[in-house]
């Protein structure tokens, strides 16, 4: 993998903010992406972009399927630039830890969700009280969620281990 980071805004950003608006919500883009930070990309071996990084970590990872998936460092950004809850699932007292350790949330402990959320989606999962969890791929639309007492509602794909 090569690394692009000449400290001005790389080509790819524009491209890249355009994606996160459409799959994120307008003006993620821009959250995930700010003209004044400096980011790394890591590219493929063709040169495509395939992991943004920033200083307080993965930001995301470009999959071939043209979606993002999120780091936890992008979690927050997400979580930050959309007015709760959307972009998120929100979790209590009872799943913080397990979220936390990396294990899924089941639809029983969603206290809340952003009504955009379809299966697939790329969602931060927060605690109540706002503090970022984890990130993951919801596995129910934001209704079933709310409804069901069973059933895995996010995979989550990396906890925020006592951050």
């Amino acid at each position: 993998m090569s690394t692009s980071d000449d400290g001005g805004v790389p080509d790819d950003l524009p491209r890249l903010r355009t994606v996160a608006d459409y799959q994120f919500g307008a003006g993620v883009g821009a959250a995930l992406f700010p003209d004044d930070e400096r980011l790394e990309i890591k590219r493929s071996s063709s040169g495509r972009p395939q992991q943004v990084i920033a200083d307080e970590g993965r930001l995301v990872t470009y999959g071939t399927d043209g979606r993002f998936t999120l780091g936890l460092a992008g979690g927050q950004r997400v979580a930050d630039a959309l007015d709760a809850p959307a972009g998120r699932v929100v979790v209590g007292d009872e799943s913080e830890p397990f979220v936390r350790e990396g294990k899924n949330v089941f639809a029983k402990f969603v206290s809340a969700v952003g009504p955009e959320i379809r299966p697939g989606d790329e969602v931060a999962i927060v605690h109540e009280e706002g503090a970022l969890l984890g990130v993951g791929r919801a596995e129910l639309s934001a209704d079933a969620m709310a409804d069901f007492d069973t059933g895995m509602a996010v995979m989550v794909r990396e906890g925020a281990d006592g951050e």
